[in-house]
């Protein structure tokens, strides 16, 4: 099994940016095709982004499409969510995920490891 580490959330006004990172230790993340979600208080998690295991093919969701970018480094072993354009509605917790197949879902039941999370919050 794969641990996961999120960072670099915050509290950052509309229109701003953020990036958070997802560290990976005990496997190599290079295995794992991976995603981030989203869970806003009362609401049920979401789908965010996800990203193949070389980083060749994405998928976001449409909410995000355009404003986040989903990248990795596997020679860091480290995936990021690039967040632009933030707004109020993107606050929520946010989490890293690792699927060990490959391809693009945005099913959370396909993914076999979770970090803990991150908190963002916008501001209006």
């Amino acid at each position: 099994q794969v641990q996961l580490v999120e960072s670099g959330g915050g509290l950052v006004q509309a229109g701003g940016s953020l990036r958070l990172s997802c560290a990976a230790s005990g496997r190599t993340l290079s295995s794992y095709a991976m995603a981030w979600f989203r869970q806003a208080p009362g609401k049920e998690r979401e789908f965010v982004a996800t990203l193949t295991r070389s980083g060749g093919d994405t998928y976001y969701a449409d909410s995000v499409k355009g404003r986040f970018t989903i990248a990795r480094d596997n020679a860091k072993n480290t995936v990021y969510l690039q967040m632009n354009s933030l707004k109020p509605e993107d606050t929520a917790v946010y989490y890293c995920a690792a699927r060990f197949w490959d391809g693009v879902t945005s099913n959370e039941y396909a993914y076999d490891c979770w970090g803990q999370g991150t908190q963002v919050t916008v501001s209006s």
